[in-house]
């Protein structure tokens, strides 16, 4: 081997690589668990989100406990009903996790690196989701 070449760099054993999805999955299912078994809808249970509370405006994450609760009893019309882009959400983070696993399976790193273009259309979307389900027209998109 030439002085000049690197040795790769070990790789973990599959156990320790799995670790942190594994530990994420749990957390998250968990926090599913949690919402699933204490129900959103009864008052009380939750805090308030405070922007509704201090301004009567909807923010993009109200409704989001609930439509949590409705996809861990499995009722996808309420959840999409209750947070629509929550459900998106959750969707994006079970291909984001399975993706992880796959790569930290076969040894290689989860690499995650959205262009700026991606973030600003993520960002429009939240806002015109924000604005419009708090526009008289927008009531289908209320909690």
């Amino acid at each position: 081997m030439a002085p000049t070449e690197a040795l790769p760099a070990p790789v973990a054993p599959a156990p320790v690589r799995l670790a942190a999805p594994a530990a994420v999955l749990a957390a998250v299912a968990g926090a599913f668990a949690y919402v699933g078994a204490v129900d959103p809808n009864e008052p009380g249970h939750y805090p308030v989100c405070p922007l509704l509370h201090l301004t009567g405006l909807y923010c993009p994450g109200c409704g989001g406990l609930r439509s949590a609760h409705a996809v861990v009893h499995g009722d996808l019309p309420a959840a999409l009903q209750a947070n629509a882009v929550a459900v998106a959400g959750y969707a994006l983070f079970a291909v984001v996790w399975t993706v992880w696993v796959v790569r930290a399976a076969r040894g290689r790193p989860l690499r995650l690196d959205p262009r700026s273009a991606h973030l600003w259309a993520a960002g429009a979307l939240l806002l015109v989701f924000t604005v419009v389900r708090n526009l008289p027209f927008g009531g289908w998109l209320h909690p």
